[in-house]
């Protein structure tokens, strides 16, 4: 309700996007901010960790969890990577279902509706989508979700064309509590910027390699030297992988493909730190390191 002077009353609050693998979590954070933070790729499970991104408004302070995509998993790195995303249920004031208009994913709704069956606090259910598919059809899916589960508000969007995403956005601070910011007003994200830059590294190598090495490959940051005085950042960091043979893929002939990695991650992490990047980029193999407790842990898993 407005204040007393008329005034609408501030809103703040935690929002966890959760969703099954490659329904467009990303892509939506990155629409609603109006800015990359989390990485995007049309391959499954590109998020490993939670991401949080702030959007600030004059009456509102929203502030997003992206998470990875919820799946059925066995192997160490994949039992982290859904922890992550159900853990972020907890503690938040506004839980947002994000599904795929033009696939399903059975056994991902069925494991999201169970934990969502549990959540006291409002859900908001976002298609997307929906340029893929025609209105009789996404009409028949309204139905049949409204149907599995009492979501607050049910609303179709476009997150990579931006279609509804102001309405879905509308809908998430109308449910948000009263109270004061969380963060100061100019923050875009809590995430440092080495962790932001091994994000898009990562992202690189999901996108421009085959369908084996993404999964295998993780980033570390392992130097961080800002020159102010020459507007230069010089970075040095690592991709892991777990075989000899994805070593090979991903440096490619005579390095043209590390060299395709490094380029495209520069030009990101330029825009993102407004200045000057040197990237240098080594590749490690460390065996089996998706299973081991130790590598996972000093990867940030």
């Amino acid at each position: 309700m407005p204040s007393a002077d008329g005034e609408q009353p501030f809103r703040s609050g935690f929002v966890a996007i959760v969703g099954a693998p490659n329904v467009g979590k990303s892509t939506l954070l990155n629409q609603v901010l109006g800015q990359k933070i989390s990485i995007t790729s049309k391959k499954p499970q590109t998020t490993r960790n939670r991401i949080v991104g702030i959007l600030q408004r004059p009456q509102a302070q929203v502030i997003f969890v992206d998470t990875p995509g919820i799946h059925a998993a066995t192997k160490a790195l994949n039992v982290r990577i859904v922890e992550a995303a159900t853990s972020a249920l907890v503690d938040v004031d506004v839980v947002l279902l994000l599904t795929d208009a033009s696939a399903m994913a059975p056994e991902a709704e069925r494991v999201l509706l169970a934990k969502l069956a549990q959540v006291r606090r409002p859900v908001i259910l976002a298609i997307n989508k929906i340029d893929l598919i025609e209105r009789p059809r996404l009409f028949e899916q309204i139905a049949r979700w409204d149907q599995r589960l009492k979501f607050d508000e049910i609303v179709p969007i476009c997150a990579r064309s931006g279609e509804q995403v102001d309405r879905l956005t509308a809908a998430v601070m109308a449910r948000l509590p009263e109270g004061p910011a969380y963060f100061p007003p100019d923050d875009l994200t809590d995430l440092p910027e080495r962790f932001i830059v091994a994000e898009w590294i990562r992202e690189k190598v999901f996108r421009l390699t085959g369908q084996e090495v993404p999964y295998a490959a993780a980033v570390t940051v392992d130097s961080f030297q800002e020159h102010a005085h020459k507007g230069l950042v010089e970075i040095v960091a690592t991709i892991h992988v777990e075989r000899a043979s994805q070593k090979g893929i991903i440096i490619g002939k005579k390095g043209a493909k590390l060299k395709q990695i490094g380029s495209e991650a520069r030009r990101d992490i330029e825009n993102l730190l407004q200045s000057k990047v040197f990237l240098k980029l080594f590749v490690r193999v460390q065996k089996n390191w998706s299973r081991d407790e130790r590598a996972l842990r000093r990867f940030g898993y």
